[in-house]
Formats: C-alpha cells, structure tokens, sequence
C-alpha cells in the first residue's frame, strides 16, 4: 500500500511536470520557457522573491535600501518596546562616507538626558510654535508632538491600517495626516487629524469633481481635524497626480471618493481651483476663513519660480500657516521609476533651498516648518530640525510599525502584512489594536530619543538644536558644520526668539525621574 502511494504521488508529479513542459514549449510570451522548459520558471520565482532573498540573506545590516536592515529593526524593536540598543559600536562606514552626519554633544550642561531606558516616553514634545497663530485664526494651536504620522490615503492602505494609525496617534498624542483619499470611517478612531486636500479634491468635491466648499466644511466638523494640508506634489511622484489602481477600489473606497469602480482612479497633476501663487493663496484664506482652521501647502521641491513667487506674495494678508517640504527620495506613493529617482530635490537639498530663501527675507519665523521623507529615524530628523523643520512627519517609519517588512508590493495590491492593500484576506491578518499600540510605541520612542540627543547638546528641546550642533563628515578627511554645507547664515533654523522663550519654560520641569 505504501509503495503504490509513493508511485501515485510520483506519477502524479511526474504528470503535472510534463503540463507544465508542454505549456511551456507551446506558449510564445516568455522566449525563455520556450527554451528551457520547466526550468526557466525557477528564474522567475527567483525574481519575484528577490527583494525578500536580499533582505534576509544576502545584504548586511546597513546595505539595503530605502530602509536598511539596522533600521528596521530600530523601528520594530522600539514598537514593541523591546531593547533597541545596539552593541559592539556601529557597522556604518563613517570613515568613508561622505554626507554622513555627527551630532555634536556638549560636555557640560544645565541639561542632561537621564540613563534610563524609557525616560522621556511619556513626554508630549510639543512644537516650539503656535500653528496658525502668526495670522490669528481661530483654531491656532500649538502642535502637541514634533513627530507625526505623514499622509497616507485609506485606499492606498488598507482600512485596518488606517484604523490603527489614528489609534495609535491618539495613544500618542499626535496628528495624523487623512491623505488626499477623504475621511473615511477608519480615520475616526479617536486621533487628531490634519485633513489632505489633493488635486482630486476627494472628501469635499461635488458630483462632478469640482471643489466644494461646503462639503469641506462638513467634513472637517464632523471629525478632529486640527488643520488642512493642500497637496501640491509629493516626494514620491512630483509632478503626478496620485493614482489608485482599480484592483485597489473597493465598493467602500468608490463611496467615499466618489469615484467609479473597476477603473484606475488617477488624480490631475495640477490643481484646477488656484493656478498660479495669487489664486492660490485666495484659496488658501478662503478655507481659513471659512473654517478658522491654518491651513497649509505640501510640495516637493523643484523649480524654484514658485517659491520666488511665493515669497514675494505672503505677508500680513494672505499666507499659509505651514509649509510641508516632502524630498525626492519618494514615500509610500508608487510611481513610475525615473519620477521615484530622478524628479524633485532630495529632502536636505530642497528644504533648504526654500528656508534660506524665507530666512534671508525674514519671513521663516511666522511659519510653521514641516519636513517629510524618510525622517523617522531620529538622526535624520535631527538634522532636518537644525536646518529648520519644527515638526517632522514619519510614513514609512509608521508603515514599519504596522508590520511592513518593506516587501514593496504596495502598488500591487499584495502587500503580504495587509498594510497596502484592500484585498480582505491580506488585510484581516492586521489587527488594528495591537498595531495601535505599536505605532505610538514608535512615535513615543522617536520623541524620547529626539529629547535625549537635545538634552546631550546642552538644550532642552530638538527644536533648539542649530546649525552648530550637526557636523557633515567628508570621508577621512574633514567635517563642515551643517550651516557651511547648505549655506545657512548664524542662527537659522531656530525658531524665534519668542517661541524658543515659550519652549523652554514649556519643557522646565518636565523631564521624568530615573
């Protein structure tokens, strides 16, 4: 009995190689099965569990791009609040790196960061300025965390990743960006959000995809929306509008867009309610008028006319109460490959191109300064804090959180940890109260460990952190301090003298006990 198994399953083997053989000699797509039946297939298997192969077996700690073996694992660990200390001295080849940062630390101090694995979790880390307050709108607020979740649409996530996301930044006391996707259902978990709006103009648009004031002033009534985000461009795909492919849109995402379904839902590259600074800045008093609201602009960086006009336009009548700079290095937006490479400034680049231009004219201080691209790591983020960023907003490193094992499959609907993808199967397998909990563990530890770098510079508040504190190595050779590299003036890329006041007698008194 036995035998006769093994000679069925044999031959049962033997049957399905040989379908397999004939499909490949008769199909004419892939010249390579043609010639090399059954065994081309390996190739192809190979291929598509390639990123997987480099991740775990192939590539060392600090190799692997966008985000290297080291780092996440900083971000799981920190999210599950294990030990993510790391020992026997870096692997990163400072020596020869050129671009590498050096965060200089003071020996002697008023402030000092404590010892304690979780001291400084628990801690708010407010922004050193008052969004919206420089053009008195009515619902001015004081951000209440410098790092927060960056935008990302339910549509492009899936419904329990959306769900646990603002969880998790109402666990953490943070804000979480809607995306250009609307305000759905899952983004009314408790967290405060800031409300996307894209070229599409989802969530506040009439039947005919026009612009609806009316409707946006619903919508932000009916949820915690703290302020309003217009989407310019993005660091993933600047110049392209956002595109939802159809495998992606469910019957719940067609509702709350308004879109049809069984079709890609492609946004427009460009706005058609504003098309040019003038017009968009009436637009944007329009909606702080309306909704008492800040409202701000999100943008790659590029060509430099905009911001030329930009700055010649604001001032004490018409401004944006913020300014997202998102870089070049792309985000969670799929794109086709030249636009995720080559389009748009790498974040450093851009951002400071734009901030030395406010600063020379004195206009940087009345703005709150967002930065968006990779900066949820906390050296990053410290960098980008002394070249002038007052907040920083994290997507991937919150996608981490979630479980994203950076298969990069989120265009296609297959993402395997049920982050990017609205097929039921894959997404019932996030569970939204766990992954909550994980994500406000990442943000708690990203703050904590921003407070610890403050505290060993000598101040009591990243935001405090200049140009003098960051050194860029240049290999072997020699260090410049991030000033001289990107050409910034002494004491840019603080915040003003009043907010640095308010911000340190906000931290006085707030460090834990060890």
């Amino acid at each position: 009995m036995k035998w006769n198994a093994i000679r069925t399953v044999g031959a049962a083997g033997v049957a399905a190689l040989g379908a397999v053989a004939a499909h490949d000699l008769t199909q004419k797509r892939h010249a390579l099965k043609r010639n090399f039946p059954v065994v081309a297939n390996l190739r192809y298997l190979l291929e598509t569990i390639g990123p997987e192969l480099r991740q775990y077996i192939i590539t060392d700690n600090d190799q692997e791009r966008p985000f290297s073996r080291d780092q996440r694992r900083w971000v799981y660990a920190s999210s599950k609040l294990e030990n993510n200390y790391f020992g026997f001295g870096t692997d990163n080849n400072i020596e020869n790196n050129v671009g590498y940062p050096i965060i200089r630390h003071r020996t002697f101090s008023d402030v000092a960061p404590h010892t304690d694995v979780h001291s400084g979790e628990e801690l708010a880390l407010p922004s050193a300025k008052v969004m919206g307050g420089p053009r008195g709108r009515t619902h001015a607020f004081r951000p209440n965390s410098v790092v927060n979740v960056s935008a990302m649409s339910f549509g492009s996530l899936s419904g329990a990743a959306i769900e646990a996301l603002n969880k998790g930044a109402a666990l953490a006391g943070t804000l979480h960006n809607t995306g250009e996707g609307a305000l759905s259902p899952h983004h009314r978990q408790g967290g405060d959000l800031i409300f996307q709006i894209g070229t599409a103009y989802f969530g506040c648009r009439d039947e005919l995809g026009r612009f609806d004031l009316a409707r946006l002033k619903d919508v932000v009534a009916s949820a915690p929306v703290k302020a309003i985000e217009i989407k310019l461009s993005q660091g993933a795909k600047p110049g392209l509008g956002g595109m939802l492919p159809a495998a992606k849109i469910s019957r719940e995402i067609s509702e709350i867009r308004g879109i049809p379904m069984g079709q890609d839902c492609s946004s427009p590259s460009r706005h058609t309610e504003f098309n040019d600074v003038d017009s968009m800045l009436d637009f944007v008093e329009t909606i702080a008028d309306a909704t008492g609201l800040p409202v701000g602009i999100k943008s790659a960086v590029g060509n430099m006319d905009f911001w030329h006009d930009l700055l010649e336009q604001v001032g004490s009548q018409r401004s944006v109460d913020f300014i997202t700079i998102d870089g070049g290095e792309g985000g969670t937006g799929a794109a086709p490959l030249v636009f995720s490479d080559s389009v748009a400034l790498p974040w450093r680049l851009g951002f400071s191109s734009v901030f030395k231009l406010f600063a020379e004219a004195g206009k940087e201080g009345d703005i709150t300064w967002i930065g968006s691209a990779k900066l949820g790591l906390p050296e990053n983020a410290i960098v980008a804090m002394a070249l002038g960023a007052d907040m920083v907003n994290t997507a991937r490193g919150a996608m981490l959180a979630l479980g994203c094992i950076q298969a990069q499959k989120c265009h296609t609907d297959t993402c395997p940890t049920g982050v990017a993808t609205q097929n039921n199967w894959l997404a019932h397998g996030l569970d939204p109260e766990l992954k909550s909990v994980r994500v406000a563990n990442y943000i708690k530890t990203m703050r904590r460990d921003l407070l610890k770098i403050a505290e060993a510079c000598g101040v009591p508040h990243p935001g405090l952190i200049g140009i003098d504190d960051v050194d860029i190595v240049d290999g072997v050779q020699s260090t410049r301090p991030l000033g001289e590299v990107y050409g910034y003036r002494p004491g840019w890329g603080l915040p003003p003298e009043q907010a640095r006041a308010e911000i340190t007698a906000l931290m006085s008194g707030r460090q834990p006990a060890h």
